[in-house]
Formats: C-alpha cells, structure tokens, sequence
C-alpha cells in the first residue's frame, strides 16, 4: 500500500478526498485487502475475556462477603428495633413481645427509606433487578456508584424494621451495581461491563442461597439477555468463587432443607403441571395487584417521599396479627416445603404475607421479591396438596412437593424466568424427586403467563417508562449465513483507464445497468482497484478528463465471501458505508460480487419464510407417500 507521500499530485482544482457517499479503496490491493479494512475474524473467547474473568472472580468474592455483611446488618437492625439488643444474629421479627408497637416499627423503617431516597438516590427505590435490568438497556451498565452502599443500608433498614422482603433482591442489585463500579473504574468495553454487573449479581445471589447454577442461569434470563461463551464464563466463575466462599463460612448445606420424598407416579406428575398452570394463573393476578397497588401510590396527593412509611402502616398492623409476616421469612419457606405448618396456618400466612409484601412493595420501599413470591406460592401449591391428598388419594400428590412446585412455579409466571425456577428451587431444596415435577409444573406457569401477560413483575415497572426488554434470545440469523450466498454476483464494473467524460455519456444513454449506486473500478489485470458511486462519478467538481483510476486513492473496504454477514453488517457499521466489495478466499484481488444493506435485508427472506410459513409436506395416498409445497400460514 502507498503512503501519502508516494501519492501522485492531484491536477488544480480537483479534491484528493472521495465524496463521503463513495467506498474508495487502495489502488494497490492484491494482500492488502487482509489489512485493517478488513472484517475481524474473532474467537469465542481472547485475552480480553481472560481479564474480565480474573475480575469477575474477584467480585464474586466479594459479593460474598458483601452478602454477608448485609444479612449481619438486617440481623442487627432486627434486633435493635424489635428486641433492643446489639446483636448481628439473623433473627425473626416474629418472636418479638412489642405488642402495639410493632406497629410503628415498620413506619419508622419506611420514614428512613424515604429520606434516603429523596436526598441520597431514588434508584434504592424497589426491588433491585428491574432497576439494573434498565441501566443494562439504556445505559452501557452505568450504574451510580453511591447505590453500592446506599441500596444495601436502605434495604437493611427495611427489612429489618419488619418489611416483608427478601435478602435476596438488594444483595444481587448491591452486587450489580459494584460490578458496574468496577467495570467504571477499568477500561473495558459497556459489553464487558455489563458481564461485571452480571457477575457481581448473580454472585450475591449465589452467595445467599448456595445456589450457583440458578444464579447464572437468572444472570442470563434478566440481566445478559444473551448466552455467549465471552459472558457465561465469567459470571459463572464468579458464581463459583461466591458459593465457594458461603460453603467456607456457612456450610454447603440446602438453604431449604427437606426430607427425602419418593419419585411421584404418572397421575402425581400430572397434577403437578396442573398446579403450575394454576399458579402461574396466579401469579398474573399477584403482578397485577401489584401494579395497581403501585397506581394507587401515584395518585396520592403527598410526596413520595412519605408512601413508604405509609406502606410501613399496612406491614406493621399486618404484621401486629400476623407475625410470621414481617422479615425476610426464610424460615416460613422452609417450613412450608418440608411440611411442618397445619392448613389454617398456610392459609393465614398466604393472605397476610400476599397483603403486606404487595402494599409495601407498591409504597416505592427497598426489598426484594423471591423470598415473598416463594412463600406465597408455596403455601398454595401446599393447599392445593392437601386438597388433592384428601380429594383423590389415588393420585399420589405429595403436599411437599406440591408447595416446591408453587414456590417454583409462581415465580416462573410472574418473572418468566423458567430455567431459573426450576434450578433454584431444587438447588435450595436438593430434593431430586422434585426435579421433575418442577420442570412441568413451571413450565405449564410460564405457558400460562405467556399467554396473558405480556410484561413480568421485573419489567412491568421499566415497560412503563418505554424501555424494551428482550423476552426472547435467539440464534443471530446473519451469523449463519455467508457473504458468498447473499451478495449480488452480476456486477457491472467500470475500468481504472476510463475517463469522466466516457462515463458520463455512457450514463446519458439511460440504461438499466447505468442506474445502481456504486460501480467497482477494475485494472487491465482484473483486479479490483475500489468502488466509485453514482453521485461521485457526476459530481461536477470532478474534471471530465480524470481517468477512474485516478479517483481511488483510499484503503479497501472489502469483505471476503466467507465471511458471515453479522461480519459484513459489523464492518458497514464501522466504517460508515452502504456496500461493500466481495472478494475471493484464495485470490483476495479478484471480484466476486458486491454486498449492499439491502442484500442482507433480503436475506432475512429465508428466516421469515421458515417462521411464518406452514402447512403438510407429506401426504399419504393409496399407499405412497406424495410431497406438497408448504403454504402461507392462514391459506
């Protein structure tokens, strides 16, 4: 390739610069189209994925530690506010003897958020993940470095002052926003700090409920929206690091313990699914109650700043008749799925707990959501159970593993996040007879929640404000298709010795050849020498007499026809251009086609056919087999 200094000197009044519509390329390009024009062919992974690792695994251990940090805060808020003691024990509001006074200890609680989120952040507000989910879409992962400390404190204060919360929801925002800190202080790419707030996420939650698998998989389902070797792999590790941590200082043993239960039978499966389907009917109703909870806040004629502490009203006089309500209940759950609660008590716990959580949640306070769906969907599938257990004995059912099935199933609904449901629940438990009634029973939930819902608990609240999130992650159409089989290989080529003047009046003849956009300009070899447009060619800043060859002066902008297209896009992208020249693999020089945005639109021809079209390809007559051309969906 010339320099600039070996370039020949343009004749007056003619601009070495090409319009900004052209594609000029190098005069000389023979082994220079594998110069720096050229689409990079990267790995699934490099050195810059084994830095984010080394960092994410870094943050997972601190995550740990961070989740640790936190649940000894919510232990010593509890136990000053409900029982005067300076203790970092995690403790149940449940047992306290404050009686009238128990109410005012949540408004107390909720008076400190408000503070806290008028003058510290507004973004502690909530349960953590959809708040993380928008500066993901919106906002390269940026998330403000002040909710490090202020969402865990925030959180601490509410839950321990009796929010019906889980530990759960701010430890994985805690964790996400210092990924994204980290990710701020390092220079990496907003992709690569996205993987950090992942990792940092899913690594509180891993470090909470032991559970490492369902983190990662949340990690994809909620926060990555997209499963790739460059992002699993660090926010797996991380996972690891953080279980790895909890296992050191906790134990590895089930968050939820159970006992062994027999693998159900075919009638129990079924019922099963069934519960699921009935949960996950459920769990549309609670994410709507929910929302409009939130509405009715909305209207309030008072500052916002006030309706947690009114939310803190509702918890404290729930929780006045109903104490297994106020905390974080890990205990209840447990309780639930391993079968120790009569069924007045399920039945008490599930409409206090539902009342609390959702007005307090609706009131804009700091906690989160899975340990208050778990306990609500658990107490259902546990009643429903019962029923099916005294109803139809024949069948099998086992209440505990129906109240594991709800417990799963409602939040597969109301999140959509099946695959993390399910892995959750029997990480937490380690009861594999529940494996499959679990995979059902979500699986139906998610169907049922597909069908009316069209945002989550997770999303609703960003949906609102025009954020769209991703709901479904599929293989990029364009990496599977090859430059070679989309481009257009007729190419009407000009040569490097003709002039302006021949140009032009070969133009004023108004052929069909003599209308497309862009022309690649080729020597007396053969050899591709650049592209010249339309628009470049009729300039009339250009001297008639100027021979094409002289207009090409600038690197190539090629792509090889084996490339993908997700390549070729990439590369327009980049450098701001509409087509792009399509050389050979074995003769880099040599013209194969040219390659315009349009070309890949109508490539997308081939996806949108095998989506949208159905029908019978094989039809059975007189004894043979006879094949049918598919028709559209609807004829």
């Amino acid at each position: 390739m010339t320099s600039e200094t070996d370039k020949p000197a343009a004749p007056p009044g003619v601009r070495l610069e090409g319009s900004t519509d052209a594609l000029p390329l190098s005069p000389s390009l023979g082994v220079t189209l594998d110069a720096t024009r050229m689409p990079r062919r990267s790995t699934l992974v490099d050195r810059r994925v084994l830095r984010i690792t080394v960092v994410a695994v870094l943050l997972g251990i601190a995550a740990a530690f961070i989740a640790r940090l936190l649940t000894s805060l919510i232990g010593l808020v509890t136990n000053l506010a409900f029982y005067g003691r300076l203790s970092t024990t995690f403790s149940s509001p449940a047992d306290n003897h404050l009686g009238l006074w128990v109410i005012a200890v949540p408004v107390i609680g909720g008076l400190i958020v408000g503070v806290m989120a008028r003058w510290g952040s507004r973004a502690i507000r909530g349960h953590g993940i959809p708040e993380a989910m928008e500066q993901v879409l919106l906002n390269e992962s940026k998330i403000p470095p002040r909710i490090t400390f202020l969402k865990p404190i925030s959180s601490a204060i509410a839950i321990g002052t009796g929010g019906p919360f889980g530990a759960e929801g701010p430890i994985i925002a805690t964790g996400g926003a210092l990924g994204s800190f980290v990710g701020q202080l390092l220079h990496v790419t907003g992709a690569e700090r996205k993987v950090l707030l992942a990792a940092g996420a899913a690594a509180g939650m891993a470090a909470v409920f032991g559970s490492p698998i369902a983190a990662v998989v949340l990690a994809i389902e909620l926060l990555l929206f997209e499963l790739r070797p460059r992002s699993l792999i660090p926010v797996a590790l991380a996972c690891v690091a953080a279980t790895g941590v909890r296992y050191a200082t906790v134990g590895s043993a089930p968050v939820f313990a159970m006992p062994t239960l027999a693998a159900p039978g075919l009638m129990a499966l079924l019922s099963y699914v069934v519960i699921g389907a009935l949960l996950g009917l459920i769990s549309v109703g609670v994410t709507r109650i929910v929302y409009g909870i939130e509405d009715v806040f909305e209207k309030l004629p008072i500052h916002w700043m006030w309706w947690p502490a009114i939310g803190g009203v509702a918890v404290g006089v729930i929780g006045y008749f109903a104490p297994l309500t106020l905390g974080v209940g890990y205990s209840n759950i447990e309780d639930i799925v391993s079968g120790q609660l009569t069924l007045h008590a399920l039945a008490f716990l599930c409409v206090m707990k539902f009342l609390s959580w959702s007005i307090a949640l609706g009131s804009g306070t700091s906690g989160g959501t899975l340990a208050p769906l778990f306990t609500i969907g658990g107490a259902l599938g546990a009643l429903i159970g019962m029923g099916l257990a005294v109803l139809a004995p024949q069948f099998g059912v086992d209440p505990r593993i129906a109240a594991l099935v709800g417990m799963a199933a409602i939040f597969a609904g109301s999140a959509r996040a099946l695959l993390t449901a399910v892995v959750f629940a029997f990480e937490t438990t380690g009861q594999p007879a529940g494996l499959l009634p679990l995979l059902g029973g979500c699986t139906a939930a998610y169907l049922i929640s597909a069908l009316l819902m069209r945002n989550t608990i997770m999303t609703e609240k960003i949906a609102r404000r025009g954020v769209r999130v991703p709901a479904e992650y599929a293989a990029d159409y364009l990496d599977q298709v090859v430059v070679r089989d989309a481009c257009t290989h007729e190419v009407v080529t000009l040569s490097t010795t003709q002039t302006l003047a021949e140009v032009r009046r070969w133009f004023n003849e108004g052929l069909p050849d003599m209308q497309h956009q862009g022309y690649p300009v080729i020597d007396d070899k053969g050899h591709v020498r650049g592209v010249l447009t339309r628009r470049t060619l009729l300039d009339p800043q250009w001297h008639y007499t100027l021979s094409l060859g002289e207009l090409v002066l600038r690197e190539p902008i090629v792509v090889k026809e084996n490339h993908s297209l997700r390549e070729a896009a990439d590369h327009m992208v980049a450098h701001n251009v509409g087509r792009l020249i399509v050389v050979g693999d074995e003769a880099p020089h040599a013209l194969v086609g040219i390659l315009t945005r349009g070309d890949i639109l109508t490539a997308h021809g081939q996806r949108l056919q095998e989506a949208r079209k159905s029908g019978r390809y094989l039809h059975f007559r007189k004894g043979r087999v006879v094949k049918r051309p598919v028709k559209p969906a609807g004829v």
